[in-house]
């Protein structure tokens, strides 16, 4: 089949690249013709101009705006590098279409050809964001005669706003086969009557350890270190960094440009990088949902602290399914609780194998339904 999927895409985050990455690879497995639809509203892309204000009150006059670009301008362009390694990998590793599309009605007046649409997955649904309210991501542009599909799409909240409910029920009630990535999404959309959802698992455990090695350089830091991945600068992550430093003789590595503390900061790097260093860490201390699954896929020690925005559904999902709940820490009071070297880093490789041929059946099963099911 010729398959077109729809997700976040370019928006030059490392989950969100890899998890694009790997459905087009597993779909390309399973024998199909499969590229993303090149899809970059202005929500998602603005973030690459260098000139762009982001600040409201800077966009009052010229002044302003001429001090805010004076200071924000210089380390934007620094910033292109990072860019320039995503686009790289981007362009090696993800097919997409040749044309950018804008919006849900570009979409539809000028449609990609493909035989099944497929949306999803990461947060594609997340009302927090503009995409959680974008037609385009519930594949409101494919006509009623195509195959539409959702794959491991997520909400990454536990429950909807009264005022998105409407909207989401309508657009999800038309998709043929849904999949979300939480149990807590599978409850969102049951609450709404629409019930044969599916729990799946992210895209990056349909491919196996040995395609993830196939993309990165497999080389080491000398010195024995330990990787932290970052969003909210989190003191108690520093702290727990530090100690871990102090007792065991290692470097603090990092790929987030907020880590101050770090012996080495890689932040300008691509996704291959981001594998690369997971693969080679001593230890991982993360509040990132694909540092986790990394974590897993290479047999990694780690421990996973919660959000401070609350989108925590996806890791405690993922960790109780593989019984590896101690491993997610709540707050700063915990760490003085646990005893990190000696904590129990064995997941269940039974229950992870089972949730990823359910996984992979769910999509082969769904890419076999009669189009004309709605």
């Amino acid at each position: 089949m010729k398959i077109k999927t729809i997700t976040c895409h370019e928006v030059y985050n490392y989950g969100a690249t890899l998890q694009e990455f790997a459905l087009l690879k597993y779909l390309e497995i399973l024998g199909h013709e499969a590229e993303t639809i090149n899809y970059k509203p202005s929500y998602l892309s603005s973030h690459s101009n260098i000139f762009r204000i982001s600040n409201a009150y800077f966009n009052k006059n010229k002044i302003l705006k001429t001090i805010y670009l004076t200071l924000k301008t210089p380390s934007r362009i620094i910033s292109l590098k990072r860019k320039k390694n995503f686009d790289k990998f981007s362009k090696k590793h993800i097919k997409s279409t040749d044309k950018i599309y804008i919006n849900n009605d570009e979409l539809k007046s000028d449609l990609p050809f493909a035989d099944a649409y497929i949306c999803g997955s990461d947060q594609i649904w997340n009302s927090f964001f503009e995409n959680g309210k974008d037609p385009a991501f519930y594949l409101d542009f494919v006509p009623k005669e195509k195959l539409k599909v959702s794959y491991a799409a997520s909400f990454a909240i536990d429950q909807l706003e009264e005022s998105i409910k409407p909207f989401v029920k309508e657009k999800v009630s038309k998709i043929n086969a849904v999949s979300v990535r939480e149990t807590s999404a599978v409850k969102i959309l049951n609450d709404l009557d629409i019930t044969n959802v599916k729990h799946v698992l992210d895209p990056v455990f349909l491919i196996d350890k040995s395609s993830w090695l196939d993309l990165m350089t497999i080389k080491k830091i000398s010195k024995p270190y330990i990787f932290i991945y970052d969003f909210d600068s989190n003191a108690s992550i520093m702290k727990l960094a530090k100690s871990l430093k102090k007792q065991n003789n290692w470097n603090i590595v990092t790929i987030n440009k907020n880590i101050s503390y770090a012996d080495k900061n890689y932040h300008m790097e691509g996704p291959d990088k981001f594998l690369n260093l997971i693969y080679n860490a001593n230890y991982v201390i993360t509040n990132s949902f694909h540092a986790v699954c990394f974590s897993i896929i290479f047999q990694k020690k780690f421990v996973v602290f919660n959000r401070f925005d609350k989108i925590n559904t996806r890791m405690q999902d993922l960790l109780k399914s593989i019984h590896l709940e101690n491993l997610l820490i709540d707050n700063k009071t915990e760490i003085e609780l646990h005893n990190f070297e000696n904590m129990n880093y064995d997941y269940n490789e039974t229950s992870l194998n089972e949730l990823i041929s359910a996984s992979k059946n769910f999509l082969t099963t769904a890419l076999k339904i009669n189009n004309n099911v709605l």
